[in-house]
């Protein structure tokens, strides 16, 4: 039985360890793109994905991961194409709170809001202004 902290184990592992968001995303910083982590941050009313949710947006509007899909998904991306390029953090609010007579599949009853984070590779290198 794996311990704590296993995440991945048995003769596929380090395939696995590949597969992940996480990996691509640094395979772009690796390659010297910015991306955009978009961070479900709060949920109010019905939502598709919860609190914690997260999609990587790439300058050329690639997306891995979901915080939901539709318009509200849409918006995001175009708001995080806009992070990328000015290299500065927003918080989107997605509400999908359309009339129900609307018959818009956005309608699900709730509002988001969504951190949208630039990651590029120097921005690791840089010293925090805040020591």
């Amino acid at each position: 039985m794996p311990g704590q902290g296993t995440c991945f184990e048995g003769s596929n592992a380090e395939e696995k360890k590949q597969e992940t968001i996480y990996h691509q995303v640094k395979e772009f910083l690796d390659k010297g793109e910015t991306v955009a982590v978009a961070t479900i941050v709060s949920t109010r009313g019905s939502t598709p994905r919860e609190v914690g949710a997260q999609m990587v947006v790439t300058a050329w509007g690639e997306i891995l991961g979901t915080i939901g899909g539709g318009c509200g998904e849409a918006d995001v991306k175009r708001e995080a194409i806009e992070v990328i390029r000015t290299r500065k953090p927003r918080l989107v609010q997605v509400d999908l709170l359309d009339d129900i007579s609307s018959d818009s599949p956005a309608v699900c009853g709730g509002i988001m809001n969504i951190f949208v984070d630039p990651w590029w590779k120097e921005r690791d290198e840089e010293p925090s202004e805040r020591r």
